[in-house]
């Protein structure tokens, strides 16, 4: 139960960053590298690898390494359990 409870804190933190939101919408456009995000986000390449090691283990986004770059997409998955679990939150307002 414990581990339910922290994947969906998981979840919530992925998304409560201005950056990582950034993130998110620009990779809704499709697969972007690494270097693209840097150039759009104007932040460290540590700062960027600390946002997508978030974002990749909350679900929301998947990594792949092409040469020296890595890759990083959007995981329809992630964003599936996102909703999955507000709609569970709302769930229970409503019966209350």
């Amino acid at each position: 139960m414990k581990l339910k409870y922290e994947n969906e804190a998981a979840v919530f933190k992925a998304l409560s960053d201005p950056n990582r939101l950034l993130i998110l919408e620009i990779l809704q456009s499709g697969e972007k590298c690494a270097c693209k995000l840097l150039e759009d986000l104007e932040i460290s390449q540590s700062t960027l690898s600390h946002h997508m090691k978030i974002l990749c283990e909350a679900g929301f986004v998947e990594s792949n390494r092409q040469g020296k770059w890595m890759h990083y997409s959007i995981n329809k998955e992630g964003y599936e359990n996102a909703k999955k679990i507000l709609q569970e939150l709302e769930s229970c307002m409503l019966t209350k």
